[in-house]
């Protein structure tokens, strides 16, 4: 069996997994979910959801990718299997730690390439002749090939830097574990931040845009976001957000720290580099993220029309009102560069962490070549993303997010976590989790990861199927007209699932027959 990869420095892995966690939803759905939950109430489930869930699953994954990468397994079917070794099939919910990153992955990738296109329509001006909030809506339906208009004629555009940045992400992954991702994220973590301190600068400096309407300041902006409605804590949906959130910004439940964790050290500290990774990234959301996007808009555009901002969501808050607000500042070409380089460098070290688990289980159960195991990836998930590309207007890109990027996570955090605490044993698990810290984590975590981590995601999933499951499985939201489009979009996912299904089989049928041998 070949020598498996490893990372090169503690500071890489834990640069990997921070480049890992933050993504595009720290800079923008971060900001939108706590404007339209609550304000600074929001952060109260926030907080409870990071302590009762995020770290306990961030431990977790972090333990169990290093416990089953001393068996030379990467990805959860491996992984699981190890942990319990009695149970045939458990391997099989171990297939939802590679589906769902690679459902994100085929249409997170063309999201991330529109910010690097934005980057380069920044510095050539490309959007300024779009100076109205319908024009640059317009502007960014025809870059996505949505409509005809006078900025572009088809989608050409888009499908080249689409191409671009495909082609990146799989350089990056082909040049391994060490000499890739990590040297990538040693680069872009960094200049992340300093692009997100200079543009949060430049926004608590602001003032007041116009002075005939002196209430539009960046500190009322501030306040707009923070200023606390204490009623919203009442309602189930803002404590399901901000739970959610917790799994968007640190990157639980998806199946990558797992992965990237199977290429530690079977000493090396994982407390610690969690704790570290976690911290880093709530620096950028709580931090960076809350202190541009939404106090900016308000300043700009006022508190009724910052609302409407708001509800409008992520993807309209980045290309339609930042590039906005660049073209009524000084240097807004440079500005609007970092931004969107910001978020392409977020975007970028989330997407070569999204694509590892495919590519890890090919190599660690097929035991074939780095270079082969990209190759069948980079073919397979090409072809995988085009219905996001091409059928963008019909839904596919929210449908890939909801099963791939919601469902899946709290789904298989639910498996990973009542597997580790009770299958494995928490008595094991502990002991599993200190191997080699330098720090102990509190002991309530003990009950915590046995008892309320499992029991709140169970509601979790309990108030979706009761408040949305139904609907959603029949489409009871979805138009006519783009129904036959969410149908296919669903039988190409139920064809990954059941084609990763067969892959396990295959690979655990192998198995088999070496020992016999």
């Amino acid at each position: 069996m070949k020598t498996r990869e490893a990372w090169k420095s503690k500071l890489g892995i834990i640069m990997a997994v921070a480049g890992s966690a933050i993504g595009l939803g720290n800079f923008l759905r971060f900001p939108v979910q706590a404007s339209q939950n609550g304000g600074g109430a929001f952060m109260i489930p926030y907080f409870i959801s990071l302590l009762l869930l995020g770290l306990p699953l961030m431990w977790v994954e972090w333990t169990i990718g290093r416990f089953g990468g001393g068996f030379g397994h990467g990805t959860a079917p491996g992984v699981f299997h190890n942990m319990w070794t009695k149970n045939r099939f458990i391997k099989y919910f171990g297939i939802i730690g590679i589906f769902g990153p690679l459902v994100i992955f085929i249409y997170y990738t063309y999201i991330e390439s529109w910010t690097f296109a934005y980057a380069f329509f920044s510095v050539a001006e490309k959007y300024s002749p779009a100076t109205t909030q319908a024009g640059m809506v317009s502007f960014l339906k025809g870059f996505q090939g949505i409509e005809k208009n006078n900025f572009f004629s088809s989608m050409q555009c888009a499908y080249v830097f689409f191409l671009i940045t495909f082609c990146l992400n799989m350089f990056v992954i082909y040049k391994g574990i060490s000499g890739g991702i990590e040297k990538l994220c040693k680069i872009a973590l960094p200049s992340l931040f300093v692009f997100g301190i200079i543009l949060a600068v430049r926004a608590l400096t602001l003032g007041t845009p116009d002075p005939a309407k002196p209430d539009w300041n960046i500190i009322n902006g501030l306040g707009f976001l923070w200023n606390p409605d204490f009623s919203a804590l009442k309602s189930a949906k803002v404590w399901l957000a901000a739970a959610g959130q917790i799994f968007f910004t640190l990157s639980v439940g998806i199946g990558v720290i797992l992965t990237y964790a199977s290429y530690l050290k079977k000493t090396d500290d994982v407390v610690l580099s969690g704790l570290t990774s976690a911290s880093a990234n709530e620096f950028a959301e709580v931090l960076l993220g809350s202190s541009i996007v939404i106090p900016v808009a308000f300043a700009f555009f006022g508190p009724i029309e910052a609302q409407a901002i708001a509800k409008g969501g992520a993807f309209n808050l980045s290309f339609i009102t930042m590039p906005l607000i660049f073209q009524k500042i000084n240097l807004g070409a440079f500005f609007g560069c970092i931004w969107f380089l910001l978020l392409f460098l977020a975007g970028i070290t989330s997407s070569i962490s999204l694509a590892q688990p495919s590519i890890a289980f090919l190599e660690d159960e097929f035991n074939i070549s780095k270079k082969k195991a990209v190759i069948i990836f980079g073919a397979a998930a090409f072809i995988l993303c085009q219905p996001a590309i091409f059928f963008l207007k019909n839904g596919v890109v929210n449908e890939l997010d909801f099963w791939g990027g919601t469902f899946c996570l709290v789904l298989f955090a639910t498996v990973e976590i009542v597997l580790f605490g009770w299958v494995f044993g928490i008595e094991k698990a502990w002991e599993e989790i200190h191997r080699g810290a330098d720090m102990r984590v509190p002991k309530i975590y003990k009950f915590i990861i046995r008892y309320v981590t499992p029991l709140f995601l169970f509601l979790i999933l309990g108030f979706w199927m009761y408040q949305e499951g139904i609907s959603t499985i029949l489409m009871k939201n979805v138009s006519q007209g783009d129904k036959p489009y969410i149908l296919g979009t669903r039988l190409m996912l139920l064809g990954i699932f059941i084609a990763l299904a067969i892959l396990v089989k295959i690979a655990w049928g192998k198995r088999k027959t070496k020992v016999k041998k």
